[in-house]
């Protein structure tokens, strides 16, 4: 386990540690300048699963081959969902599994359209309005810096959700059913559910092998406060090696601490009071983990929060003028109604196991549907340049 940190903390954080080194001590040491290999904290922390269950007595005997395959298995390796091997050792050795079958191979390609989909036509369309407000405008005005935040916020959610999508789809074309990893966590009413429903799996690994070793909530309510903090720390610097995940993960922390502490009052809030606070929360704390700086991450929130920027707006308007760009209300009527569509609509998940496959004719008209989307998306990226998924910088 110390050599798969080490090789975590060398090719992630080697360049953070110098800095941070250079500033505190005025030294002036080169930065490694290492560049990151594709996936390393992912199969690192299925590694380190497996390494600690093993140490428990848990794992079974597996051959190498088996072992590669777990931890290199493509549909999941580069951004998750982290998976253990008791969900997927057994499905490797399952005899069954070398068999095609059909009705998977036809789930796994329309869930990896749905969430190429996703990622071409919804997140890349609010990533522009996200990176003009974070990285090419100066001074933003209070619609601008809602529009930016939120643009993100939707940028990300269907972006993840996307990835997780096809990676389930491209595991269920070689009979491999990957754990769920997304669950409509947009419809969260408390910050713990939003975390029982975003990255899944990530949440199950900080629970199963840091905050429970850590004591859990076993040795008291400060100590399990205390462990609750850590683990968000750790799950922040994750993501990245800048003291912007840090204050993102720091706030997530606090967040669950202070429903903790609410939970205990028995008070209850009304549903959409509570869907409200925990969905602004986490939009404004979005605005750290985006920024990549806290310059970048104060201008956003100021401008989110700087009431006075509205006075010199015409009060009837078609459009809004974002410091410089032009961004027509239009865009504001996309961000209500996608995000109303993550809160009142089933997710992607949830509509494939209402599909019926048996039927011939539904089968022929999901086919063609699926074509459809197959030459749209392939149209569309052949002509606007789209970006890697956000969770390939981790």
């Amino acid at each position: 386990m110390i050599v798969n940190i080490a090789a975590l903390a060398y090719f992630k954080y080697a360049d953070f540690i110098v800095d941070n080194i250079n500033f505190i001590s005025k030294a002036d040491f080169p930065r490694p300048n290492v560049a990151l290999p594709l996936a390393i904290s992912f199969f690192t922390f299925q590694q380190i699963a497996y390494l600690a269950d093993s140490y428990k007595g848990i794992t079974k005997e597996y051959d190498f081959l088996t072992y590669a395959l777990f931890v290199t298995f493509f549909p999941q390796l580069i951004a998750g969902p982290i998976v253990a091997h008791y969900e997927m050792m057994p499905q490797f050795a399952n005899i069954r599994n070398f068999v095609k079958n059909y009705r998977h191979i036809f789930q796994g390609v329309c869930l990896f359209l749905v969430g190429l989909g996703k990622k071409i036509f919804i997140a890349d369309y609010f990533a522009r309005y996200a990176s003009i407000g974070f990285d090419k405008i100066d001074n933003l005005t209070l619609v601008g810096g809602w529009l930016t935040s939120l643009s993100y916020s939707i940028q990300i959610y269907f972006d993840f959700s996307g990835y997780c999508d096809m990676a389930i789809g491209l595991g269920l074309m070689f009979n491999i059913k990957l754990p769920v990893n997304f669950d409509s966590p947009y419809k969260a009413t408390n910050i713990q559910d939003f975390w029982r429903r975003w990255h899944i799996t990530l949440s199950r690994f900080l629970r199963d092998y840091i905050y429970i070793p850590l004591g859990g909530n076993r040795q008291g309510e400060r100590r399990a406060f205390a462990n609750v903090f850590a683990v968000f720390l750790i799950g922040g610097l994750w993501h990245g090696a800048a003291y912007t995940f840090v204050i993102w993960g720091a706030a997530h922390g606090m967040a669950n601490i202070i429903w903790r502490i609410w939970r205990k009052t028995q008070l209850k809030l009304n549903k959409y009071l509570a869907w409200f606070i925990t969905f602004n929360f986490v939009n404004i704390a979005w605005v750290f983990f985006r920024a990549t700086s806290f310059a970048d991450a104060g201008k956003v929130l100021y401008a989110m929060f700087d009431v006075t920027s509205l006075f010199g707006l015409p009060r009837f308007s078609a459009a809004y003028y974002l410091a410089g760009f032009e961004v027509h209300t239009v865009i504001l009527f996309k961000l209500a109604a996608v995000i109303a569509a993550c809160v009142l609509l089933p997710n992607s998940m949830e509509i494939m196991r209402r599909i019926n496959l048996t039927s011939p004719r539904q089968a022929i008209i999901y086919g063609i549907l699926g074509a459809i989307v197959a030459v749209l998306l392939l149209a569309k990226m052949a002509i606007v340049p789209y970006s890697e998924f956000i969770y390939f910088n981790f």
